[in-house]
């Protein structure tokens, strides 16, 4: 299991978090706009249930490339299939790549941010 998750996203920039109870959702959002969701699915929902997984938006290609490399690697969980990708936490992706692609979610909805607020947020010089 991955015990640092949870502190690594809420440490990244901007990030804020909170619980969506209706969801059992763990939810950490850049300015209201999401960017990691952490759950544990019930078994009713086939491959993603019984396991913890990590919701992140990834790049479509990279989201392809990641599948075929790690079986715990699947397409996003109640979100868009193309654009977010589902981690089974209870799987084998070396921590490496999961920060990595922790970080890479982030960026990737913090480019869609206006300037003045990645600017608040430090994010640009």
């Amino acid at each position: 299991m991955y015990d640092w998750l949870d502190s690594y996203l809420r440490a990244l920039p901007g990030a804020e978090h909170d619980y969506k109870a209706e969801w059992q959702w763990d939810r950490y959002q850049i300015r209201g706009k999401l960017f990691a969701a952490m759950c544990a699915p019930g078994p009713e929902h086939k491959v993603y249930g019984g396991h913890p997984l990590v919701n992140l938006k990834c790049d479509p290609a990279r989201a392809e490339l990641l599948r075929a490399e790690f079986p715990e690697v699947l397409p996003g969980f109640y979100c868009d299939k193309c654009n977010w990708i589902a981690v089974l936490l209870d799987g084998a992706v070396p921590e490496d790549v999961l920060r990595d692609l922790c970080v890479s979610s982030h960026r990737l909805v913090a480019e869609k941010l206006p300037k003045y607020v990645r600017r608040e947020l430090g994010m640009l010089e």
